[in-house]
């Protein structure tokens, strides 16, 4: 029998951990989404949108192939741990598109959708879980993302603290249903930075936004939520410098780039190639 991929559940972004005892919190790891299938055709590793990299991941494959069980499919995340011990993305860009194997590459399962014949799909979340972490074997490089201890604002308190870069909260006697679900719930933690602004957005009924650069690379826009008199110091400084060149392949009739010389700081969620959830947090004239 071939076990058909099935469409992951997507948790829901939030800016805050669920209250109560209701729910399971389990870090969240920076790295692809995948699925591993087991039935009488082998191994495969499809990713999220439904694309076999059985190939690209090749140990991971190897692993599972000793997992005891007749069949399976595996819900979990592909990461590539840095030389800090965290999971880090670019890295895993980098290991997911390479030839060579990486030493570095792991897979987080954290839930269970199909074992021996038998669809889990509607049994509990943390009985899935339960059944999941006894077939994983221990010390390898498939493992089992195993629970936090606690309720979800010290877990994640502790996940902030650890330069982790969030958590995702799973509640109590869930289902498992592809597409979103407000059911999984991730929660991101914020970093903050300083970076140069280097254009800035003002539309007619918009909220407007910044325009940054780190080190020279476009890094994306952040809202700016200013009282107005702050608000008005800053497009004072703004006025200034309007008319310096746009970067490469950003030419926008919406934005008006800027001469360098202002330097913004940045608040902003972890783990993304962009900004995202950005807000500019003051600014300053480079000196």
């Amino acid at each position: 029998m071939r076990l058909k991929f099935i469409k992951p559940m997507e948790p829901e972004l939030v800016d805050t951990p669920p209250m109560g005892d209701d729910w399971i919190h389990e870090i969240k790891f920076d790295g692809y989404r995948t699925q591993v299938i087991k039935d009488d055709e082998g191994i495969r590793l499809i990713t999220k949108n439904g694309y076999d990299w059985t190939g690209r991941y090749i140990q991971l494959a190897g692993e599972a192939e000793a997992i005891e069980a007749k069949d399976f499919i595996i819900d979990g995340e592909t990461i590539t741990i840095n030389e800090a011990g965290l999971s880090d993305f670019h890295a895993h860009q980098l290991a997911a598109t390479s030839r060579k194997p990486s030493r570095d590459l792991y897979l987080l399962a954290f839930d269970l959708l199909h074992l021996n014949g038998h669809d889990l799909r509607n049994t509990p979340v943390e009985d899935r879980r339960e059944i999941l972490r006894a077939l994983i074997p221990d010390g390898g490089r498939i493992q089992f993302s195993e629970a936090m201890p606690g309720t979800g604002d010290p877990v994640f308190y502790l996940v902030d603290q650890a330069g982790l870069e969030g958590i995702v909260s799973k509640r109590k006697g869930s289902k498992y249903r592809s597409g979103p679900t407000t059911n999984w719930r991730k929660i991101k933690c914020y970093a903050e930075k300083e970076m140069d602004i280097i254009g800035v957005q003002r539309e007619p009924g918009k909220p407007a936004m910044v325009l940054m650069a780190d080190k020279g690379h476009y890094a994306g826009g952040a809202f700016v939520t200013f009282k107005a008199d702050k608000r008005q110091r800053l497009w004072d400084r703004v006025q200034g410098k309007i008319g310096g060149p746009a970067p490469k392949g950003l030419k926008s009739d919406k934005a008006e780039w800027l001469k360098p010389g202002l330097v913004g700081r940045v608040r902003f969620l972890k783990g993304e190639e962009k900004l995202r959830h950005a807000k500019l947090l003051d600014f300053r004239e480079e000196t």
